[in-house]
C-alpha cells in the first residue's frame, strides 16, 4: 500500500515533459457516450466510421471468431446492433489500447503487457457472468487497468522492457524502480492518464493499487473485481511482467463473496485454457 504523500506526488509532477501519445480519440470518445443513455445507434456509429483506418480495425475484429455471430458484419451499423454498445465499446478499446502500443509491442516484454491487460480483462468479464459486480465496464476497467504501463511502453520501450525483463517480486515491487527511471511509476502515470483524458471518475482507483487482504464481501466494487482480475491473470500465467510473483489461486478464489465463488472456475487450469483460445483469436487479427 502506498502513502498518501505518493499517492498525491502526482500533482506535483512536470507532466508536460512526459510527451504522453494521444489516445485514439475516437475510443476516447466512445467510452464517454456508450453509458449516455440519449445517444442512439446512429450516433454511436457515425463516431466510429468518422475515422476509417479505426473503423476497419473495429470491423475487422468483429467479424473474428473471437465475436459469435451468423453473418458477416459489413458496418458499424450492423455491429452495434448485433453486439450493443456495451460490447461495442470493449472492442473499440481494445483496437484502441493494441494501437497505442504500435511496434513497442514487438518487443517480448512490452507485448507481457499488452496480453497481461487483454486476459485481466477477459477474467473481468467472466467475473460479471457470475454475478461478482453488475458494473458493465468491467471488461473496458479491466482493459484500461494497466494504462500507465501502456504508457511508459509507449514513451521508453526499450529501457521499460529491460525493467521488465530483469525485475522480479511482487506486482507493487517495480514501482520504486519506475520512479527511479521515470521520475513516477505507471500507477501515478495512470492516474493521472484518467485525469487528463476526462474518463468515468470509477476508473481512477481501478488504475491504482489495492490489496483486499483476503477479505471476503458480499458484493465488490468495480476496483475490487478489476483487482482481483489482475492477480488471477497473473496466476493463470499472463502476468504484468515475467518476474511477477503470483498468488495461489485457492488464495484468490477466497476473495470471492461465496456464491459466486461456487459459480467460478474451481481449477486455474481451466481458465487458464479458455483465456489462452480467446487471446490466441483476437491476437491473430492484431499481428
Amino acid at each position: 500500500m502506498h502513502t498518501l504523500l505518493e499517492c498525491d506526488a502526482r500533482k506535483t509532477i512536470p507532466w508536460a515533459h512526459f510527451r504522453i501519445p494521444p489516445f485514439p480519440q475516437v475510443a476516447i470518445k466512445v467510452l464517454k457516450v456508450a453509458n449516455n443513455d440519449g445517444m442512439s445507434m446512429c450516433q454511436i456509429s457515425d463516431l466510429v466510421s468518422s475515422d476509417p483506418a479505426f473503423c476497419s480495425e473495429v470491423l475487422t475484429v468483429a467479424n473474428s471468431a473471437a465475436v459469435p455471430h451468423r453473418f458477416p458484419v459489413t458496418s458499424i451499423e450492423q455491429a452495434v446492433a448485433m453486439l450493443g454498445t456495451n460490447n461495442l465499446k470493449g472492442l473499440c478499446l481494445t483496437v484502441a489500447a493494441r494501437s497505442y502500443l504500435g511496434k513497442s509491442i514487438e518487443v517480448g516484454a512490452l507485448r507481457t503487457v499488452w496480453v497481461h491487460s487483454l486476459a485481466s480483462a477477459l477474467i473481468a468479464r467472466r467475473l460479471v457472468l457470475v454475478g461478482l459486480t453488475d458494473d458493465d465496464t468491467a471488461y473496458t476497467a479491466g482493459l484500461l487497468h494497466e494504462i500507465g504501463r501502456l504508457a511508459l511502453a509507449v514513451l521508453s520501450p526499450r529501457d521499460y522492457a529491460n525493467l521488465l525483463g530483469s525485475h522480479s517480486g511482487s506486482p507493487d515491487s517495480i514501482l520504486p524502480y519506475e520512479r527511479e527511471m521515470f521520475g513516477c511509476d505507471h500507477i501515478q502515470l495512470g492516474r493521472h492518464m484518467v485525469a487528463e483524458w476526462k474518463l468515468p471518475p470509477e476508473f481512477d482507483p481501478v488504475v491504482s493499487s489495492k490489496d483486499l487482504l483476503g477479505v471476503s464481501h458480499a458484493r465488490l466494487d468495480l476496483a475490487d473485481s478489476i483487482h482481483i482480475s489482475c492477480r488471477m491473470a497473473n496466476t493463470a500465467g499472463y502476468p504484468a511482467f515475467p518476474g511477477c510473483e503470483m498468488t495461489p489461486y485457492d488464495e484468490l478464489l477466497e476473495e470471492l463473496p461465496t456464491s459466486e465463488r461456487r459459480r467460478f472456475y474451481a481449477d486455474i487450469n481451466q481458465l487458464a485454457s479458455e483465456i489462452g483460445r480467446e487471446l490466441r483469436t483476437v491476437d491473430r487479427f492484431n499481428t
